[in-house]
Parts: structure tokens; C-alpha cells; sequence
């Protein structure tokens, strides 16, 4: 029929040189074979449309020829969901702070201040975003083409098929605590300890012997606040260490913990605290200066501090709720 002749050369048209003739040959009989059964069926030949909706089932000539071909594509089904997995750590751990920390260090940049006109802001912000697409692409551009060359590699030598079950990591208990880590914390706060009893415990601080950093007095409040808070956390980190497993009363005292650190650490960006630097041949005036200067550059950053304390506190909530479902 010329309607089956038709299409059978619309199919040839997508189909490599090579393989062309088998698959035509292939395809013809098989669509003679149908159009038999269904003249059988019928007792009598089909008409014209009913040939043309019989092809019309098996779909467009492009999409039949498809069916033919090898399928490619430029990362495979076995490396794809390594693939998506590297791009989300890009993004959590590249993209993601980059983006939180320049915020954070524009709306602390004294340029730009909250009274300014909404000008300035919207060329700042269309500024940041640029940049952010222009890191994305060069990111994203880059894990995609070192894929698509293991995709190549892996098409022609099939590396990956290469593996012992008998070498898998062990089942992992993401309740653990590993008493290495518990142990370095309470090494960590106990030398914070005696260090911080030691040279820390007055508003005149000497730092070696001709440089004296004077403190306000509501430097008593975090200096008993940073000393209760590390005795705390090398307690916790010692029961971490006798019962390595999280539970959900230790994973909320670490939650109540970091959020009392990261509060105190907060309150001191703001507070100012700092009231004199005194050195050697350094005169008053300009001592000042550099005492006004750190306090600036210290207040400054305070959103950033407000991002991180933001970060520990989901980081430690996601804690808990894993505990309570576990």
C-alpha cells in the first residue's frame, strides 16, 4: 500500500545509513503482518483510513525510529543520581554561604545604609545576583562536563561494573557519636577553661608586656556566661563519651547550648565592648581611633554571626526530630 510505503520511508528518513534496510525490513513486516490479522478479522481489505489509523497508533515516523536507535544521553541512568548529589553539595556549601555571607556583608557595609534611597539597593541586589548566576554557571558548568566525560568513559569501559559487595561501608548509625569527637570536645573546653580562668577574668587584659586592652565593665556577664557554657558542654561532651548515642534530652541541651553561645557571641558583636587599646608610642587619639575602628568592624559582621547561629540552630533541630523518629 502506498500509505504504509509512505510511512516507511518517513521512518528511514531519522535511521542511520547502517541499519536502515534491517529496520525497514523489520518494521514492513511487521505492519503487514498487523494489517493481514486485520483484514482477516474484517474479511474484506482495509480502506485507506483504516490504514491511516492503524499507522497513526504506532506513532509518529521520528518517534518509531527512536525505538530503533541507541539511547544517549549526556549523563547516563547510572551516574545521574551522583550527578544531582554533587549539585546540591555545591549548592548548600558553595552557593548557598556565598550568597547568605555577601548579603549579610552588604546590609553591614556602612555605604549602604537603611535610609539610603531604594536605588542603590536595587543596583546592589542586581549586582549580587548577577554574580550568584555567573558562580552557578561556572559551578554547575564544570560538574556537568567532568560527568559527561566519566559518562564517556564509563560508556567504553565499564568501570563501574567493577565492585566487591563484600568492600561497602559499614551500616552507618547516624545516632552515634564517635568518642574521638567527644573526647577532643572536652580536651577543647577544659584548656578554654583554664585558659579563660587565667588571662579572661578581668576587664584589663595585658597582652604581652606593653599592650593593655581595657574592657567595659558588662565584660563580667560573658565572661561567666562563656565560662558556665564550656563547663557545660565538656559535661555533656562526657556523657557523649560514656553513652555515644544521641537521645533526644543530650540533642536538646546541644540545641539549648548553642543557642545560649550564639547569643552571648551576638550580644558581643553589638555590645561594644571594647573601651581602650593602650600601646607603646601610640598616642591617645589615634589609640582611639583604633579602638572605635574595631568596635565598627565588629558590629559590622553582626549578620553574619545571626547566619550562622541561624545555621547551628536547624542543623541542631533537625537533630532532635531524627532522634525522636528514630
Amino acid at each position: 500500500m502506498e500509505l504504509i510505503e509512505r510511512y516507511l520511508q518517513a521512518v528511514g528518513f531519522w535511521l542511520p545509513n547502517r541499519q536502515k534496510d534491517d529496520i525497514i525490513a523489520e518494521l514492513s513486516a511487521d505492519i503487514h503482518a498487523q494489517v493481514e490479522e486485520q483484514e482477516t478479522t474484517l474479511s474484506r481489505k482495509m480502506n485507506q483510513a483504516e490504514v491511516e489509523a492503524l499507522l497513526k497508533k504506532r506513532g509518529r515516523p521520528v518517534l518509531v525510529a527512536n525505538r530503533f536507535l541507541p539511547q544517549e544521553s549526556l549523563i547516563g541512568p547510572v551516574l545521574f543520581p551522583v550527578y544531582c548529589f554533587i549539585l546540591k553539595v555545591v549548592s548548600l556549601c558553595y552557593l548557598v554561604p556565598w550568597l547568605l555571607i555577601t548579603i549579610g556583608l552588604m546590609i553591614a557595609n556602612p555605604a549602604l545604609p537603611a535610609n539610603q534611597a531604594s536605588p542603590s539597593w536595587l543596583t546592589a541586589l542586581a549586582t549580587v545576583s548577577g554574580h550568584l548566576w555567573t558562580a552557578a554557571f561556572i559551578s554547575f558548568g564544570t560538574v556537568t562536563l567532568i560527568f559527561a566525560i566519566m559518562e564517556r568513559v564509563q560508556a567504553r569501559s565499564n568501570f563501574l561494573e567493577e565492585w566487591s559487595p563484600s568492600k561497602l561501608p559499614p551500616a552507618r548509625n547516624r545516632n552515634l557519636i564517635p568518642r574521638f569527637s567527644s573526647s577532643i570536645e572536652i580536651a577543647v573546653n577544659w584548656v578554654f577553661l583554664i585558659w579563660w580562668a587565667a588571662y579572661a577574668h578581668s576587664s584589663e587584659i595585658l597582652i604581652g608586656s606593653s599592650v593593655r586592652v581595657s574592657l567595659h565593665p558588662q565584660w563580667s556577664w560573658f565572661y561567666w556566661g562563656y565560662f558556665i557554657l564550656a563547663l557545660c558542654n565538656a559535661t555533656l561532651a562526657a556523657a557523649n563519651l560514656l553513652q555515644p548515642y544521641w537521645t533526644a534530652t543530650r540533642a536538646t541541651l546541644r540545641l539549648l547550648s548553642d543557642a545560649v553561645g550564639a547569643g552571648l557571641f551576638c550580644w558581643l558583636m553589638k555590645a561594644n565592648i571594647l573601651a581602650g587599646i593602650f600601646l607603646p608610642n601610640v598616642s591617645p587619639q589615634r589609640a582611639m581611633e583604633v579602638t572605635q575602628a574595631i568596635n565598627h568592624w565588629v558590629a559590622a559582621v553582626f549578620p553574619v554571626g545571626v547566619i550562622i547561629a541561624f545555621v547551628v540552630a536547624a542543623t541542631d533541630i533537625y537533630r532532635i526530630i531524627r532522634v525522636k523518629n528514630a
